[in-house]
């Protein structure tokens, strides 16, 4: 009793005081506290609504916040929008995420082989796109390509996209010839490197898809323009119009404007024909002379084409080649070389246009007109080159069948002139040959490195041939067959069939009776 009521005493601070107020016997207290304990309840549960009502203000505040911002934003472009869609689509992370260590091996394990095949696929189409790229860079905007206007360098891309790539005739032609309209509306000079390769393109174009009669067509238009050109600069030297620096000196006309070709207002360049030096008349003469030959010599092996087949105009340009090349070099011999003229053709041109036409006395059996050209040939060509082996063929050949009395040598003019030395022997013709002919095996064999090619193994294989050839005009059979198994044994590997077809016909000769054999 005395504890109940100390307890009623103290302030009530504590659940366990209530528990003891509770037990207290007077009714009076039991009903403060009671009211305390409800007057405390509805407080706290005041004060948590308060919390919640708080709470709740706060999340709707900060979302609001949010929705504020994000509609202040303005909205992304279109642009931008593609853009990081192509991001999105072009990520190789998936890919890359697949082909992880442990992915991998997993993949591996589930199924090897469709995992080597993917892999397979997938380093053939990263090879493929990048020699698209490669392709792309290298051929269509390569400086062929860029030295043109832009107008002109699309249509020759079309061009030779439907001469290489999707042939389609009619649209090529159509865009070569768009092509020079275009450059001759664009005053490019109708003599410079650019414009007359185009000329030579299309006439390469022609030639491959079997047009040989338009091929030549253009070529014969191109060397007509190009010889005018240096005969009219040529008759303008002899009036004196052109002074020692390669300058027109003339009054300003039509053949003024034909030589000095200038770009007129409105002519398209680029960056690169800005930083090139112009040339003057005798440098052009030079160029243009000897794009006339490299012309003439492609027009005699047009002519004598099995498709075409005009021996005397084959003939006919080849001469002209050769002629204007050797008067060429005795100009500058006698005249010496004018003032930026430059260097004339290379021997090894020079040397290409002499075989071009002793092949053409070759094949008209003229072997006694093929032998010095040959010999000429020879003597330009590199002494350590594939090519000159063919040439020592071609000589030794020449030479062994060259007839004792050549048809230029008359028996009136052999009387008449006593200082011409005796004519050559037939033993003296077959040993010459067949020296040549080891010679052409020499040099073959010698070759090595780069700068060996399968023209090196054919000579050999030829010049063996030849051997064969010559030892049975000796009359020499045992050194005959051997030479020809030779032959026969090297062109089997090398799988040579123009070899294989001659040493099978030399070794049939030998085997007929002696009475048939020549």
């Amino acid at each position: 009793m005395s504890s109940c009521r100390a307890a009623t005493r103290l302030p009530i601070s504590g659940i366990s005081q209530i528990r003891c107020l509770h037990q207290a016997p007077v009714p009076r207290t039991r009903t403060q506290i009671c009211n305390y304990m409800r007057s405390t309840n509805i407080r706290r549960r005041e004060r948590d609504a308060v919390a919640i009502v708080q709470l709740l203000q706060k999340r709707h505040e900060s979302s609001s916040s949010g929705n504020n911002a994000t509609e202040k934003q303005p909205p992304m472009p279109p642009s931008k929008l593609i853009i990081r869609a192509l991001r999105q689509g072009l990520s190789f992370r998936p890919l890359f995420g697949a082909f992880r260590g442990q992915n991998l091996k997993n993949l591996f394990r589930q199924s090897p082989e469709e995992l080597v095949l993917a892999l397979l696929i997938l380093c053939g189409c990263a090879g493929v796109a990048g020699y698209v790229v490669y392709s792309y860079f290298n051929y269509f905007q390569s400086e062929g390509f860029t030295r043109f206007p832009p107008d002109i360098a699309k249509s020759l891309r079309r061009a030779l996209y439907y001469s290489n790539y999707a042939p389609d005739p009619k649209l090529a032609l159509k865009y070569y010839k768009l092509a020079l309209q275009q450059c001759t509306e664009a005053r490019l000079d109708p003599f410079s490197d650019e414009v007359i390769g185009v000329r030579i393109q299309l006439a390469a174009w022609l030639e491959k898809i079997g047009n040989y009669h338009n091929s030549i067509e253009v070529l014969e238009a191109l060397l007509k323009d190009c010889k005018s050109w240096v005969e009219l600069l040529e008759k303008s030297a002899k009036e004196g119009l052109v002074d020692k620096a390669g300058k027109y000196t003339g009054p300003v006309n039509t053949t003024s404007r034909t030589l000095d070709h200038e770009e007129q207002p409105g002519t398209a360049k680029t960056e690169e024909a800005e930083i090139i030096l112009p040339e003057n008349l005798w440098a052009k003469r030079t160029r243009v002379l000897g794009k006339s030959v490299g012309i003439s010599v492609k027009l005699g092996e047009l002519y004598a084409d099995d498709h075409v087949l005009q021996g005397d105009s084959a003939g006919e340009h080849l001469v002209w080649a050769v002629e204007t090349v050797l008067k060429e070099l005795q100009r500058r011999h006698i005249e010496g070389v004018k003032e930026g003229e430059g260097d004339w053709m290379t021997p090894e041109q020079i040397g290409g246009a002499l075989e071009a036409l002793g092949n053409h006395y070759e094949s008209k059996s003229q072997h006694y007109l093929a032998a010095p050209l040959f010999l000429q040939a020879v003597t330009l060509s590199p002494p350590s080159s594939c090519h000159t082996a063919v040439l020592m063929n071609n000589l030794a050949t020449s030479i062994a069948q060259q007839p004792i009395d050549p048809p230029l040598t008359t028996a009136p003019a052999r009387k008449s002139a006593g200082s011409v030395p005796q004519a050559p022997t037939r033993a003296m013709l077959l040993a010459s040959a067949r020296s040549w002919a080891l010679q052409a095996l020499g040099t073959a064999q010698k070759v090595t490195g780069e700068g060996r090619t399968e023209e090196c193994d054919e000579a050999c294989a030829v010049a063996m041939c030849n051997l064969g050839d010559i030892a049975a005009m000796a009359g020499d059979m045992g050194e005959a067959k051997r030479r020809f198994r030779e032959s026969l044994e090297m062109s089997q590997k090398l799988a040579f069939k123009p070899g294989i077809i001659q040493a099978k016909e030399g070794l049939k000769r030998l085997s007929e009776p002696p009475s048939s054999v020549s």
